[in-house]
């Protein structure tokens, strides 16, 4: 790790400490039901904290060894919501590179509020990349690992009328039969979203499709 990255680490580690709240920490725990613990620091200051620590760092590489070290060496839950809010910076906007990065958060962070944050990643690959973020998703949306399936479901959140219903559809298709609650809540979350541009493509396929009653609650519920 270079003295640039180390010096960013460092400096969000006792920002969030000089942060942290042990009478908040618990019930944080308690809610995410995480085994890491928590200090503390809401996730919003989390992210503010790793923002402005960050602020005037250009360099992806930098910004990249310091988020995985966040995120690997963590010893409380807020030191990997400061990687992700480094990942979300600028350096990293439609940069393919942060992929393997993405998949490894996802892997081994194994939980709905990492995952769901990381799809935007994948959402501004969609618009700077979108041939091989397609490829991309739909090979996602078939892995043995739900976490990633739901990622690749979730990849186009936020994108409003730029969604691309046939990379939505074939995200979903694949995993249509999947118990996994996380799954068919994305499905229904995925849906609904769209149903805020394109009610009638979602009406149709709601009717075409055998959703779970989950996921079929969710898309439906704005219509």
């Amino acid at each position: 790790m270079t003295a640039d990255a180390r010096a960013l680490v460092d400096g969000i580690r006792a920002r969030l400490r000089e942060a942290a709240d042990p009478a908040r920490a618990a019930g944080q725990q308690a809610y995410m039901k995480s085994a890491m613990p928590f200090l503390g620091v809401r996730v919003p200051d989390a992210r503010r904290i790793a923002r402005a620590a960050a602020k005037g760092e250009s360099d992806a590489a930098t910004l990249r060894a310091a988020a995985l070290e966040l995120w690997d060496d963590a010893g409380h839950r807020e030191e990997r919501y400061a990687a992700l809010a480094l990942l979300g910076l600028g350096p990293f906007r439609g940069d393919p590179s942060i992929v393997p990065v993405v998949e490894h958060l996802v892997r081994t962070g194994r939980w709905w509020d990492y995952t769901d944050e990381l799809a935007h990643r994948l959402a501004d690959l969609h618009d700077d990349r979108p041939a091989e973020t397609a490829v991309l998703v739909r090979r996602w949306a078939r892995d043995d690992d739900f976490w990633i399936r739901r990622i690749a479901i979730l990849s186009q959140l936020g994108r409003g009328d730029r969604v691309d219903a046939g990379i939505l559809a074939d995200t979903i298709e694949p995993n249509l039969a999947d118990r996994e609650f996380f799954v068919r809540k994305a499905i229904g979350w995925a849906l609904r979203e769209y149903a805020r541009v394109e009610p009638e493509w979602v009406r149709g396929f709601a009717d075409t499709h055998d959703l779970s009653p989950l996921s079929r609650r969710e898309a439906l519920k704005h219509l």
